[in-house]
């Protein structure tokens, strides 16, 4: 039971580091600041960093579910904030003016930058099953 209950501690402080390292990524790449604008009430910005955080929160728990080590678990999880992030800079080029959307609350560009990245994470996720 202790073996168990280590192994748990471990997976779950991991994650929680990784999903802390994925934020502070995530936003240093993008031009706006997100809490900021979160804390100004800003849908489009909730919509464009909740849709990835969510997206690397899947690919997290399949890495997770899939792999029967620690060093396994966190090459996988380092690969899907990669693609995460990739996702982003892909959607950046495709709307170049994606950040000024967000900063003037477009709740559509925000929700289109969340569900992209919502997808690509879904994806991910069942790649690693």
């Amino acid at each position: 039971m202790l073996e168990q209950l280590t192994s748990y501690a471990t997976h779950l402080l991991a994650s929680i580091i990784l999903l802390a390292l994925f934020v502070w990524a995530y936003t240093k790449l993008t031009p706006h600041d997100e809490f900021k604008l979160i804390r100004g009430g800003n849908t489009a910005a909730v919509f464009s960093m909740g849709g990835p955080l969510l997206g690397f929160c899947l690919t997290l728990a399949s890495s997770l579910t899939h792999n029967d080590s620690l060093d396994k678990f966190l090459i996988w999880a380092l690969l899907a904030m990669v693609v995460q992030v990739l996702t982003f800079v892909v959607v950046g080029r495709l709307f170049p003016k994606a950040s000024q959307h967000i900063e003037s609350n477009n709740t559509a560009m925000g929700a289109l930058i969340g569900v992209a990245s919502l997808a690509v994470g879904i994806v991910n996720a069942a790649c690693l099953s």
